[in-house]
């Protein structure tokens, strides 16, 4: 079993442990296994060896004691004599912890009496070998974890470095795979929390969660709430399907929110769904995108089965579709962008974008109506970047008569000149009139929710008239007011983001939707930002 364990500093002991044995019961109470007491920070070791004794035996959970030399990112600069001292007393307490960590390269440095002392303590407790690197994966890292594995004290090899890429958390699922003996391989930074997260998936003895925020003890360690909460710790298992949001960046993306709170539903229902949805940055260039993809595809252990794919990557996802051999939605195809990929079971790839159809969806709605109700309609579309042309192409496809409003006209011409649609300066469009307006630009968008894209409000707006905003952050817009102050039916862009998410959800499950629920996630995120 992977066990959550929660690091504390121990920076002060003069309250006696009070605070710090506070938040080892806050820590255990919201689902944590282990407390790793981080005892580096103390200025003198050797003198509080009683202290620190009592801190291990008064603690709600069993612990890991480290004592981090600085050479790998802890704090403790002294003698070897000391620390191994303490780590050999703690030991023999009473009451001892559940592990012992030391460096590898300090352990292998270490004279032979400091040695043995060390082995003697590894007979009481669990024995830990780590190897640290906060700036890159280490040259050597294979003759580190073969070196860590082929001593007999060794309980537990350890390693951490920072990511490159997602690519090396592929590496990290590959040590854990081999079981050379119990294992904690864990990357650092953004790229590195998959290996944190998907621990449990891959029998790891334990990762690392934060008890808050701003307590973390390394680039990219997640909160004990994220990972339990966000991450679906208790339902992953060895099958657990992996998905995620392909972007760059993708920190602050929502969707993981929405698609794991979607699966959370699905077992709450009584239909689990073995699946956890995870943020994955990709650096903007191709060939990085066709690398990862690639990778994370081939290690099939990993159960990769779709992604939400953001800027910059839908051109790069169609591209790398058709290069795949998979299949491509024909009208995603057209629109030169996709926003979803799906892996079936039997590992063909499938691109589609679900963008153009969350808005007819959306409007078709409101209008009761289906798809085939929009032929005829006359649609204006404000702006000519990429959320424009799904819209306009979309709209198109399905018999609208649309035209394109652009501050830049060249641009609108561009665009309409692609899909058989109309254009217009945005100049014009206050004096224009049409059944339908979507407004594709970020005009509105938080911070700068004071601004419209029209400087003054249509003529021709109607009580049957439909007015869209696709941006969602604020949910009601400048344009949104405006339009209801004149009766007319409105959308906003929580409803498609929503429903472009609930689209690909549907596709991967092959299950309803739980949109309610999404809709509450997107909603409660919105109201926090």
């Amino acid at each position: 079993m992977t066990r959550l364990c929660v690091p504390l500093f121990v920076n002060d002991l003069a309250d006696g442990g009070a605070a710090l044995l506070a938040d080892a019961a806050r820590a255990a109470e919201h689902g944590a296994d282990l407390i790793e007491w981080r005892v580096d920070p103390l200025p003198e070791i050797g003198t509080a060896v009683d202290a620190i004794e009592q801190l291990v035996a008064d603690a709600t959970l069993p612990c890991v004691l480290t004592c981090r030399h600085a050479d790998e990112g802890g704090q403790y600069d002294g003698d070897e004599e000391s620390r191994i001292g303490l780590l050999h007393a703690l030991s023999e307490s009473p009451h001892p912890p559940a592990y012992l960590d030391i460096e590898l390269a300090k352990y292998e440095a270490l004279p032979a009496t400091l040695r043995q002392q060390l082995d003697d303590a590894a007979a009481r407790c669990g024995l830990i070998l780590s190897t640290h690197d906060f700036v890159t994966r280490p040259a050597d890292l294979d003759r580190r974890i073969a070196a860590m594995a082929s001593h007999g004290p060794c309980r537990v090899i350890k390693a951490a470095w920072r990511a490159r890429s997602l690519r090396d958390n592929v590496e990290a699922f590959e040590v854990l795979d081999r079981r050379l003996k119990p294992g904690v391989m864990l990357c650092m930074g953004e790229a590195g929390l998959p290996s944190r997260v998907l621990a449990k998936k891959f029998g790891a003895l334990l990762t690392f969660a934060a008890l808050d925020a701003e307590r973390n003890t390394a680039p990219g360690q997640p909160t004990l709430q994220e990972i339990k909460s966000l991450y679906r710790w208790d339902a992953l298992t060895k099958d657990t399907k992996v998905y995620g949001v392909i972007g760059d960046p993708v920190g602050h993306s929502m969707s993981p929110a929405i698609h794991n709170a979607g699966f959370d539903a699905l077992a709450e229902g009584g239909e689990p769904f073995d699946g956890v949805y995870l943020p994955l940055p990709i650096p903007p260039e191709y060939e990085h995108f066709k690398a990862t993809v690639l990778s994370w595809l081939d290690f099939k252990p990993l159960h990769f089965r779709g992604a939400s794919v953001t800027i910059p990557h839908k051109a790069n996802l169609l591209k790398f579709v058709g290069e795949q051999g998979g299949t491509v939605e024909p009208l995603a195809e057209r629109i030169g962008a996709a926003n979803t990929l799906h892996i079936d079971d039997a590992g063909g790839l499938h691109a589609s974008n679900t963008d153009y159809a969350a808005v007819l969806d959306a409007v078709c709605d409101c209008l009761s109506t289906d798809r085939a109700g929009l032929r005829g309609k006359t649609v204006a579309v404000l702006g000519a970047g990429g959320v424009s042309r799904a819209i306009v192409a979309g709209f198109v496809e399905h018999g609208g008569t649309v035209t394109v409003y652009n501050r830049t006209l060249a641009r609108a011409e561009a665009l309409a000149g692609e899909f058989g649609a109309h254009a217009a300066s945005l100049d014009e469009a206050v004096q224009a009139s049409a059944d339908i307006w979507v407004n594709g630009t970020a005009v509105g968008m938080h911070p700068d929710q004071d601004r419209c894209p029209l400087l003054e409000t249509p003529a021709s707006w109607n009580d049957e008239t439909v007015v869209f905003d696709t941006v969602y952050n604020p949910a009601d817009t400048v344009l949104l007011r405006r339009a209801r102050e004149r009766g007319c039916r409105t959308i906003t862009g929580v409803d498609m983001f929503v429903r472009q998410a609930a689209a690909q959800f549907e596709l991967w499950t092959g299950r309803e939707a739980p949109t309610d629920v999404m809709r509450e996630v997107v909603e409660a995120r919105l109201a926090q930002s």
